[in-house]
């Protein structure tokens, strides 16, 4: 009877991601292309097992194991050793202060660490050196384990100076994985793709995932290479034919536009933040075979959340020179908060919430922050969990989503998305509760950047700046510093902040 009851509980996780991989391990098929160097789905499979049978001899307090995440076949080869031992993991990016990576350690709960780095800053913690393993048998049975279980666990910026933990489960992943393809992407063995995201970032998952259970090699980017110049080489020289890409990316590569031509790519997706009108449009011509897409999600909803096609000859949905971002994925249910109340009338402007399998259990051990950020609310009959996403949106006629902005002090700055009030905590600490504002602005480029204003006499910007770059990862750091002797206030007796702004030069 008990096996009857295991094997009537569903394992989207195995059925959409553990699964579809292992039936590609044995095909004379490459899995990734890092660094120039090709990888087969054998060797990988080889790799996988090296690294689960280690992590079988050993004694695992808890089941949050951290992944130095270098670009190496290792560090993907150990996610996958994770997940088939029923394991989350929480990358720990090799490159950001070692005092933030140890906080996401204690946070988590981490007890055991996996490291490919010839040189481990984690020598006082229980870890396996996964380069110097050897492969004795394949070692890749499927276990049930149930989705409930979280796959892992991102760390990302927070209010309070301290990053928090999004859990995702393995049925969010799944879910996930389900839903991504029922939009209609044909992907084959035949197909190149780019892998251009950190692993500390959630659209990294679709990016190795979706070609990794379909066959396809994955082409990914070493953290010793200038990105955008490395992107430029990949998608000529191997042919690339389907990617994600973030704007900022494109903007990067845009004085290069006239000499960019990739007829290869047949699928081209827009994501990690709003999608400029005339930047796109310029990037159509360098891309012409490609179906373009616009999606948006928070990690919150694991990794995507909506989709909008981006038609070439045709008109297109736009706002404030964005493109929209669409209806949501299937399984998802999208509505607008206002004043407490829920709508999905057209035009009526509000917080977008989300529902579904995708939205995770909530931020670890977190119960104050996940009070504010999920609510349960009676839609069409059904009480669902929903994602306050903290962003302005509004419905048109056709049930599409157009996007305002951020509600509240929140920025995305190369995909990631940051408070403020981390970065502003953090100089706080420093100057001994002296007053401090970060505030966003778009540079030349058109690309956001980080200014800071201090409420202090001058004083050296590289000390700070210094002092900041051993407490927060490169992309927070602010690159314009101010000092003023008294913020301005507004009437209601606030720092007015777009005053602040105005003096950005």
């Amino acid at each position: 009877m008990q096996k009857d009851k295991e094997d009537l509980v569903q394992m989207i996780f195995n059925d959409y991601v553990i699964e579809p991989f292992i039936s590609q391990i044995h095909k004379d098929l490459n899995a990734f292309c890092i660094n120039e160097v090709f990888f087969t789905y054998e060797y990988f499979a080889k790799t996988i097992s090296k690294i689960r049978d280690s992590l079988q001899k050993q004694k695992i307090v808890s089941k949050n194991i951290g992944i130095v995440v270098n670009d190496d076949l290792e560090t993907y080869a150990s996610i996958f050793a994770v997940w088939l031992e029923g394991l989350a993991y929480v990358p720990l990016h090799p490159n950001q202060p070692i005092e933030r990576n140890l906080e996401i350690i204690s946070q988590a709960e981490i007890s055991f660490i996996l490291d490919s780095s010839s040189d481990s800053k984690y020598e006082g913690f229980r870890k396996i050196n996964t380069t110097g393993l050897v492969f004795i048998k394949y070692n890749l049975e499927i276990n049930k384990i149930g989705d409930s279980e979280l796959a892992y666990i991102l760390f990302t910026s927070g209010s309070t100076g301290k990053p928090k933990g999004v859990s995702i489960t393995r049925e969010n992943v799944g879910a996930f994985m389900k839903s991504f393809f029922e939009i209609g992407f044909d992907i084959t063995e035949k197909d190149r793709c780019l892998q251009a995201f950190d692993l500390t970032f959630d659209v990294s998952v679709q990016s190795f995932l979706v070609p990794l259970t379909k066959g396809a090699c994955t082409y990914t980017i070493p953290h010793d290479q200038i990105k955008f110049s490395y992107v430029y080489g990949l998608l000529e020289d191997h042919k690339i034919t389907f990617g994600a890409m973030a704007p900022s990316m494109l903007r990067y590569l845009r004085p290069y536009f006239d000499e960019i031509e990739i007829p290869s790519m047949r699928y081209n997706i827009l994501t990690a933040e709003a999608s400029p009108v005339e930047l796109v449009d310029e990037w159509k011509l360098c891309v012409p075979n490609a179906q373009l897409f616009n999606f948006y999600g928070p990690t919150e909803a694991t990794i995507y959340s909506t989709y909008y096609e981006i038609l070439k000859d045709a008109s297109n949905k736009t706002l404030n020179g964005m493109y929209s971002i669409g209806k949501v994925m299937k399984g998802l249910e999208a509505v607008i908060l206002v004043d407490g109340d829920i709508t999905k009338k057209p035009g009526i402007k509000g917080e977008l919430c989300i529902a579904g399998k995708q939205i995770t259990p909530g931020y670890w051990k977190n119960d104050e922050k996940n009070k504010d950020s999920f609510i349960k609310i009676k839609n069409s009959d059904k009480e669902l969990r929903f994602y306050r996403t903290g962003d302005s949106c509004y419905f048109d006629h056709d049930g599409d989503i157009l996007l305002y902005g951020r509600i509240d002090h929140q920025v995305k700055i190369q995909g990631y998305r940051i408070e403020l009030g981390e970065i502003e905590y953090k100089v706080r600490d420093y100057f001994n509760g002296v007053n401090a504002v970060a505030a966003s602005f778009t540079n030349k480029m058109g690309n956001t950047e980080l200014a800071l204003f201090i409420e202090s006499t001058e004083m050296s910007s590289d000390d700070v700046k210094n002092y900041l770059s051993t407490k927060l990862p490169p992309y927070m750091l602010p690159s314009k510093l101010y000092f003023l002797n008294q913020f301005p206030l507004n009437s209601n007796g606030k720092i007015d902040r777009l005053k602040l702004k105005l003096l950005i030069k």
